[in-house]
């Protein structure tokens, strides 16, 4: 045992434990297991019923386990009693294949077979919003481009601050703290690092973000767009692989235009081949589909991409290269799930390399302006029901992330197609009760 739980709960004043796991829909699930009990809960995991999560189980299913990552250990800054734990799911003495933490272990696996290793960093933006959902929480947020307000910014420098401290303590290295291109909207940076530990710290950001803003009477929400006239959230991916060491960035080529090498070409190259189906876990809700392709908003651009392309330092392109050795990814969204996101990069990017897949021409035009004169430019889907069917048919993220995987995703998406169907909006009231 790598790390003793219960030696480092006496050491450090932790008294509880959560115990937690992300479902397929991305939901934070936890067990909080007092510090007395978690010498066992390490070895043998806490138990949950699979059904009860979004995940493809029945009542009928054993028990699973949530066994906890020892070195995913983060101790609530502002509850030091409490430590958070991310686990993987085990049933049956087997990993649970269909579980989004132990699908990106597995995609990480794969890479080291052939002496890779991802790093990667995200950019979180979410909106802080009235208890009710309906509107801001700032009401004297209306600048038209709100984008880097100073004023509003220091309007919420409590709440800001105390999570930027939190991160500054926690070692994760923020570096800047900004109001985003919507009213009401923030964004934090920290580090990019090792892809799982990233997406640990993904998981455990958007819960601190959250009970954070409630501490300071607000509501915080990474909703992909929850107002129909301001931008919304996206969530950025950084990512570049590195020789085992983590020492030497295998994306940097000193003879290339823009810094890449052979294989960061053919990393893209199987991005941008998967790019449709990629949405169904970069953008994997209903309400996704209306920041993909939205209206100009009120700032003047949506800042999200609406065709597979990629260019230089350029917003407008689904993939931008802002520097040598890494790809901005900005097609994910703030409803992503943590785990499937850097999974799905992983796969898609392993199977360009062992295809040796052409991304095609880098694209120097100002997509939202003229992205109609670039021909021949696959499309995103327009809504999750396409998206769920392009994941579904996907023989590259079938082979790289499992049928197991992909079949239970695509049902339980399907079953959330299906109850949204069956929901009857404002907009149909107002426009067919006189037809």
């Amino acid at each position: 045992m790598a790390k003793d739980l219960a030696k480092i709960a006496k050491e450090n004043g932790i008294k509880y434990f959560l115990i937690s796991f992300v479902d397929l829909f991305g939901v934070l699930r936890s067990k909080l297991v007092p510090a007395r009990a978690i010498g066992d809960m390490q070895k043998d995991g806490a138990g949950f019923a699979g059904f009860a999560a979004w995940l493809d189980m029945t009542p009928a299913h054993p028990d699973m386990f949530a066994i906890p990552d020892p070195d995913s250990l983060i101790q609530l800054p502002w509850k030091p009693e409490v430590g958070w734990l991310a686990g993987d799911l085990w049933m049956a003495g087997k990993e649970v294949e269909a579980s989004p933490r132990v699908a990106l272990k597995n995609q990480i696996a794969r890479a080291a077979k052939d002496g890779y290793y991802m790093k990667s960093g995200v950019e979180c933006e979410y909106f802080l919003i009235s208890a009710d959902g309906t509107q801001i929480h700032d009401q004297a947020d209306i600048q038209e481009k709100p984008c880097y307000d100073q004023s509003a910014l220091m309007r919420r420098y409590d709440l800001i601050t105390e999570i930027c401290d939190s991160m500054i303590q926690l070692g994760w290295g923020p570096y800047q703290n900004d109001h985003e291109d919507a009213n009401g909207q923030f964004e934090m940076n920290w580090d990019y690092d090792d892809c799982l530990l990233t997406a640990d710290r993904h998981t455990f950001f958007k819960y601190m973000v959250k009970a954070l803003a409630e501490k300071h009477g607000l509501r915080a929400t990474f909703m992909p767009k929850p107002f129909a006239h301001l931008t919304g959230n996206g969530c950025h991916a950084h990512v570049s692989l590195w020789d085992k060491s983590g020492k030497k960035n295998l994306f940097h080529g000193k003879s290339d235009e823009m810094g890449l090498s052979n294989l960061a070409y053919d990393f893209l190259g199987g991005i941008v081949h998967s790019a449709p189906a990629l949405t169904a876990i970069f953008n994997p809700t209903v309400n996704s589909y209306k920041r993909i392709n939205a209206p100009r908003t009120l700032s003047g651009a949506t800042w999200s991409p609406n065709a597979v392309s990629y260019g230089g330092n350029n917003r407008t392109h689904m993939i931008r290269i802002p520097d040598p050795g890494r790809f901005e990814l900005r097609l994910m969204d703030g409803a992503a799930n943590p785990y499937l996101m850097q999974a799905g990069v992983l796969a898609a990017g392993l199977d360009g390399i062992e295809n040796k897949r052409d991304p095609g021409k880098r694209l120097d035009i100002n997509m939202y302006e003229e992205g109609h004169k670039a021909k021949g430019l696959k499309k995103l889907p327009l809504n999750l029901l396409d998206a769920i069917r392009l994941f579904d048919k996907d023989k590259v993220l079938r082979a790289g992330l499992g049928d197991e995987l992909v079949d239970s995703y695509v049902k339980l998406k399907g079953q959330e197609w299906n109850a949204y169907c069956r929901s009857i909006s404002q907009w149909e009231r107002d426009h067919t009760l006189d037809c």
